[in-house]
């Protein structure tokens, strides 16, 4: 399985900040934010990663990641002319993606839970052994600023709407999608919305006419982040220190990562640390350095 994060867009609900800055660069406490989704995708093991980024932003993502050699994995980048809709991430990364299984990330969504990777693992093998899609839902107060999903008593997916104006629970989707190798041209095969943009939710409604949706809620224990507005923006940041400062461990450290999966020898870490500043970042993984006895 591949994965394939969204990162472009314009990031209009967070103006003026995102004025002169893409929003994925913006810190949400100590890291960039793209670090969160890269993080969970590393968690998972996957290690072919596609980001979808403006063309102003190339250069900055490159300079960011590079092509991921020094955390052992290998990214490539596909430039998103224009937003035209979450969709169509799948539809420009196609000829990465080579007919394989896929993992989409919205690169403005924050995920935490003790059990989140174990949650992901079990819905990536899903899709891989039996195909079809795999999405999340989680409770929110506002579910007209969202995609939601409707299901019967028995967890079985009724309906998905976006945005809608009369709500029918208080489920939204979240930005983590597991596809089958069906997901790019089920999107080349959908029509632009009202708004004019190729909806995520019209993959899904396909999906589930196909009668190959599956969703998990993710309750108690869990927490997500649509981290595209001022107020969530600002509630992920406190989050990711107040756990931070609690546990002593850092969330989204994407080189501890890439060392404690072996995708790094100790070697490589150790290099990386060295390039570091005095930051708390660095202090963090010289303490991994310390601890572990490298």
């Amino acid at each position: 399985m591949k994965a394939v994060i969204l990162a472009g867009g314009s990031g209009t609900r967070l103006y003026p900040v995102t004025i002169s800055i893409n929003k994925h660069f913006l810190p949400i406490y100590n890291k960039p934010m793209i670090y969160y989704p890269l993080s969970i995708v590393m968690l998972v093991g996957i290690k072919e990663v596609v980001f979808i980024v403006n063309p102003q932003d190339l250069e900055k993502f490159e300079k960011l990641f590079g092509d991921g050699s020094h955390l052992g994995i290998s990214i490539k980048y596909k430039v998103q002319e224009k937003p035209n809709g979450l969709a169509e991430g799948l539809i420009l990364a196609e000829e990465h993606i080579k007919g394989d299984k896929v993992f989409y990330l919205l690169g403005d969504n924050i995920f935490y839970g003790h059990n989140l990777v174990k949650v992901f693992k079990e819905a990536m093998t899903d899709v891989e052994t039996r195909g079809g899609a795999y999405i999340f839902g989680y409770y929110v107060r506002d579910p007209e600023r969202f995609g939601i999903v409707e299901f019967d008593d028995k967890g079985k997916v009724i309906s998905i709407e976006e945005k809608p104006k009369k709500p029918k629970s208080n489920y939204a989707v979240v930005g983590a999608y597991f596809f089958d190798e069906y997901a790019s041209q089920i999107a080349r095969n959908i029509k632009p919305s009202e708004r004019g943009e190729l909806e995520i939710t019209y993959v899904l409604e396909e999906y589930l006419r196909r009668g190959s949706l599956k969703v998990k809620l993710l309750g108690r224990g869990f927490a997500w982040f649509d981290a595209g507005t001022h107020d969530s923006f600002l509630e992920a940041g406190n989050f990711v220190a107040t756990i931070e400062h609690k546990t002593g461990l850092m969330i989204g450290c994407i080189e501890e990562i890439a060392y404690r999966n072996g995708w790094i020898t100790r070697e490589q870490f150790l290099s990386l640390v060295k390039s570091l500043d005095k930051s708390d970042y660095g202090k963090y993984l010289k303490r991994i350095i310390k601890e572990e006895g490298l």
